[in-house]
């Protein structure tokens, strides 16, 4: 036996070993107690799972537009980047479990819309939801951003309007 065969006995191995953890690890997420650990998790998701069982980390709604709503676990220490990060992830998961491969345009998403908590509009990426109030089960909202009307500037919405206006008249 040479030793490109002790190789390719020593890959196979290796590939065996790896189904049977695949194997083990979907029967454990099968199980009810381990539901909100997603299908795929990485080594962060099981950390910060980790840590909101230690109290580390939070978990609060997202309420979507539609009504419905997702929850998120975050570490204590999050930004409000890091949030739609996640939210971002969530939401792509749930949409390829449903209806396979679907395109959203998160650039569209954060500058037509924003989140709010406690009536207030969360804008600035960089702040520490601990910091803004943002505790575990808080609701936060899907909201429209609307930019301010500043002397000779139209917010977004408007301008949409206000195109459409000049289409139908042409």
């Amino acid at each position: 036996m040479d030793s490109g065969d002790i190789v390719g006995t020593g890959d196979y191995d290796v590939e065996t070993k790896r189904e049977k953890l695949k194997s083990l690890l979907s029967q454990l997420l099968a199980d009810p107690i381990l539901a909100d650990v997603p299908k795929n998790p990485t080594l962060s998701d099981v950390v910060t799972l980790v840590s909101l069982e230690k109290g580390s980390a939070m978990r609060p709604s997202i309420v979507k537009l539609d009504g419905s709503s997702l929850d998120v676990a975050v570490m204590n220490s999050a930004t409000l980047k890091d949030l739609k990060l996640l939210i971002k992830k969530k939401v792509n998961e749930m949409e390829q479990a449903n209806m396979g491969h679907r395109h959203i345009s998160w650039k569209h998403v954060w500058s037509n819309f924003c989140l709010s908590w406690n009536n207030e509009k969360l804008l600035d990426d960089d702040a520490v939801l601990q910091d803004v109030g943002i505790r575990n089960n808080s609701q936060i909202a899907f909201v429209p951003y609307v930019t301010k009307k500043g002397p000779g500037r139209h917010s977004k919405r408007k301008k949409h309007r206000l195109f459409r206006s000049l289409h139908k008249t042409c």
